[in-house]
């Protein structure tokens, strides 16, 4: 059976960019910004409040976990707010080991979490990254934190097959992260649109055959629907029309074969469900601001080059 979310998750090519462990104490904020990186955090311990641009802030405690496919603006802090009425930013404190401390410098501690970042090695990232949910939050899924730990151990060990073995690791969690996701606070994206019985229908046929003429009425009666409720349910839990879906997914597969050079125009365009190579280039032309060829070229003189 087709999985969509594997699909994604594979084609964003995942990987680790660092891993920290920080405990807490006392009254402290810390604020990031982080130009659209993948972010990640699984509460261990206690309990803080995140707050992320765009959002209301949200109390975090023992066994959420977060992720955030590309994060902007991010602000932590602890339960009981920082004293006074202009507060600075608190400063982590390295102690070794990939083991960070912020807040009171003494003292018991009241707050373990795990968080790190991720880099996607995909050209598409921000393509295949509109398809996911911009923010999820799970509550009580200990297998996030196990993976979230195997992330941080792996990292920091200098082990044959490291970097083999944290790509893997990283796609399970962002996996498991987004299936765990039904019911769940995550905002709208592929997860939610999963999550629900009658649009995951839609959704795998989308993926199952690509190549299709798929028309809105054509996916309602996969999903079992009227046209406008399907319509209407479709963008509210997905975020896109389907038939933005629909291009979205088209243009990553068809800029994922241009890249590793799997074919010409014409066939190309046949493999991702156009009927002719110049209705393609026209629509990839007006979606990703180059023509197929020209995208081709470039990505092969940056393979070349290294980049």
């Amino acid at each position: 059976m087709t999985d969509p979310l594997a699909e994604v998750v594979t084609l964003l090519q995942p990987a680790a960019r660092f891993s920290k462990h920080v405990v807490g104490a006392g009254r402290w904020r810390i604020r990031r910004s982080d130009a659209g990186q993948p972010f990640y955090c699984a509460v261990l311990e206690g309990g803080c409040r995140l707050a992320l641009d765009g959002h209301e802030p949200i109390e975090l405690q023992a066994g959420d976990f977060v992720l955030v496919p590309a994060a902007f603006g991010v602000t932590m802090s602890s339960l009981e707010p920082p004293a006074g009425a202009v507060t600075l930013d608190s400063m982590p404190v390295a102690l070794g080991e990939g083991l960070f401390r912020i807040g009171a410098p003494q003292g018991p501690t009241d707050l373990r979490i795990l968080a790190g970042h991720c880099s996607f090695g995909s050209p598409d990232a921000a393509l295949l990254v509109s398809l996911l949910p911009q923010f999820v939050h799970v509550r009580g899924e200990q297998r996030l934190a196990t993976l979230v730990q195997f992330v941080r151990e792996e990292s920091h060990a200098q082990r044959p097959a490291r970097e083999v073995v944290l790509a893997r690791l990283l796609e399970v969690l962002l996996i498991e992260a987004l299936r765990s996701a039904s019911g769940t606070a995550a905002s709208p994206g592929l997860a939610r649109g999963l999550a629900d019985v009658r649009l995951a229908a839609a959704i795998r046929a989308m993926h199952a055959q690509p190549t299709r003429a798929w028309t809105v009425v054509e996916l309602a009666k996969e999903a079992a629907l009227s046209r406008s409720s399907f319509f209407e349910r479709f963008s509210r839990e997905v975020g896109l029309a389907p038939m933005a879906y629909l291009l979205a997914w088209r243009m990553a597969l068809a800029k994922d074969l241009l890249r590793r050079n799997e074919g010409g125009v014409a066939e190309i365009a046949e493999r991702v469900g156009y009927s002719s190579a110049s209705t393609f280039s026209v629509a990839f032309t007006r979606h990703v601001g180059l023509r197929p060829t020209q995208y081709a070229r470039e990505q092969s003189d940056a393979a070349q080059a290294g980049v």
